[in-house]
């Protein structure tokens, strides 16, 4: 579904406004929340966000929902981007197999260095290389290799009243970045609580919820995008300082505030709940 107008938040060229190479609100959380976990990213616009907890957080599968059909194949588009930029896989490193290598490979590995896996360089190619001759192809999958970027896939649908197939096996984190306001004017009270229903059903216990909540002064400016928006204002009694009540009600512990990141604008907080019944 895309819009001329985005009265889902749904912007094109969001990130040329927000531009990052880390995200900075994903350096808010801790940092091995995202380690090993079935992720949920829930209006992930281009999917900048889902492919750097993919790629950088050590995340086993990542699943990016939005609305809007046109950002989600966007979205496929980055995971390409991203995929040609990083540095190659450490084993092919140093692959011409000379016996400066050999030998400074068996000096590694009496010392036990080959245990300590090297970080991947997310911008070893410059974004000039993918411009000027094209993405690198996806490389085919295979059972060794659940990495990125196999391990993110993108979905368009409005997950907030459509179940998906990945649901069915739950996530330990479910993430919600800058989407709150436009569920809360676009569904009204009913529709924000339907969706903080429907995140506390596929969390796990002992799963988490970032949520960035957008201040209600921000939805003055998003409900004169369309009259639709304006009317469902009207109706609107829930604010986001009541978020935290809602959540708690429904089974998740105190909101782990952990400050804000952005800058201008897009500076808003990050609050983390984890799942206890």
């Amino acid at each position: 579904m895309s819009q001329t107008i985005p009265i889902y938040g749904n912007y094109h060229g969001y990130y040329s406004k927000r531009p990052f190479v880390h995200d900075p609100r994903l350096a808010l959380l801790p940092p091995t929340l995202f380690q090993n976990a079935r992720v949920l990213d829930v209006g992930c616009n281009e999917g900048w966000v889902t492919c750097e907890i993919a790629q950088s957080w050590g995340a086993k599968r990542v699943i990016g929902v939005d609305i809007d059909e046109s950002l989600v194949r966007a979205a496929w588009k980055r995971r390409r981007t991203v995929w040609s930029q990083q540095s190659p896989p450490t084993d092919l490193n140093n692959i011409d197999g000379s016996p400066q290598t050999s030998k400074k490979r068996k000096r590694e590995s009496d010392a036990g260095e080959h245990d300590v896996p090297r970080p991947i360089q997310v911008d070893y190619f410059p974004a000039s290389c993918e411009h000027m001759f094209g993405p690198l192809p996806i490389p085919p999958t295979s059972e060794s290799d659940a990495g990125f970027p196999h391990n993110v896939v993108f979905k368009a649908t409005d997950w907030v009243s459509t179940e998906i197939s990945e649901d069915a096996e739950g996530y330990d984190v479910v993430v919600a970045f800058s989407v709150s306001k436009w569920i809360h004017l676009n569904g009204g009270d009913a529709g924000l609580m339907q969706f903080f229903r429907r995140v506390h059903t596929v969390v796990k216990v002992g799963g988490a919820f970032a949520l960035e909540p957008q201040e209600w002064d921000t939805y003055a400016k998003a409900k004169r995008m369309d009259p639709k928006l304006k009317e469902n204002a009207r109706d609107l009694k829930l604010r986001p300082d009541d978020f935290e009540k809602i959540l708690m009600d429904l089974g998740f512990g105190p909101a782990e505030h952990l400050g804000k990141a952005g800058e201008g604008g897009f500076r808003r907080p990050v609050d983390l709940y984890r799942k206890i019944k």
